[in-house]
């Protein structure tokens, strides 16, 4: 299949052909599992202080029945404070925590590596869907082509407002302007911090992302992100295919060079 090239001033340069990656069938399944399962990969391990709610001079009554009171351990000590009341146990004021969280506790997921392979390849497959990019939110109306490639002069880009006018040349302005509407989150998340959430739009997909990325990080919701360290993170935030994306050539020779078991198969059929 082939696909019109733009040059970063909007206009049409000539036709590429896509990779045969572009050939994968869309399993939306697959890549919410992969995105799942990648998340976990990144959450921290939580526990308590070993000694936490514990560290206190208390006992129990010796022997613990037949002596009118409880048998729950009580402070020691004289003069006030906390003497005579219970502690150093899971059920009292101050006390441990009955079943405190663990650091030994395994919090991540494994994927298979073809599995995960087979995830990454159909959402790339998914970039070039009219249809499951507008189901995602973006505004795509301006858009005729799918995916949208551009040359590789995007990967000297080192200036914001040269950033701006490449994403205005090529009608993705309406799309990186859809996250200004977004209201303020209220309750535990503004308190905490958290107040403002910014969304995802147009993603860059070069074959070095290391000037693009400086000059994409003041706008909002834009990423640049090379060819080799592409993941389905990236393409489906939240597990939720597919975002906008905008292929440099060079990305697409890099995309090329992709092994997957599947990919054979497609061979074998043409």
């Amino acid at each position: 299949m082939n696909v019109p090239t733009f040059t970063i001033n909007g206009t049409k340069e000539d036709d590429v052909e896509l990779p045969l990656v572009f050939s994968t069938l869309f399993r939306k399944d697959l890549i919410s599992k992969s995105f799942t399962h990648l998340t976990s990969h990144k959450f921290q391990p939580q526990g308590t202080h070993p000694t936490a709610g514990m560290d206190v001079v208390a006992r129990s009554n010796d022997p613990p029945t037949g002596q009118g009171r409880s048998r729950i351990a009580k402070m020691r000590g004289g003069g006030g404070g906390r003497q005579g009341e219970a502690g150093g146990v899971g059920s009292v004021k101050g006390g441990r925590q009955a079943h405190p969280p663990k650091v030994q506790k395994v919090i991540f997921k494994k994927l298979n590596k073809k599995e995960n392979k087979l995830a990454l390849c159909s959402a790339i497959a998914a970039t070039q869907s009219k249809e499951i990019i507008k189901s995602r939110g973006h505004k795509i109306e301006n858009l005729k082509t799918f995916p949208i490639v551009i040359s590789d002069d995007i990967e000297s880009i080192t200036k914001t407002k040269e950033a701006l006018k490449i994403l205005d040349s090529l009608n993705l302005m309406q799309d990186v302007d859809r996250l200004k509407s977004r209201k303020a989150r209220s309750g535990k998340s503004l308190l905490r911090g958290r107040g403002a959430k910014i969304g995802k739009s147009v993603l860059f997909v070069v074959s070095n992302s290391k000037l693009l990325s400086n000059a994409c990080g003041a706008i909002p919701g834009v990423d640049a992100r090379a060819a080799k360290d592409l993941s389905v993170l990236d393409l489906a935030p939240g597990g939720a295919p597919i975002r906008l994306v905008v292929y440099s050539k060079s990305a697409l020779k890099e995309i090329e060079k992709i092994k997957s078991p599947h990919l054979e198969l497609l061979v074998n059929d043409i």
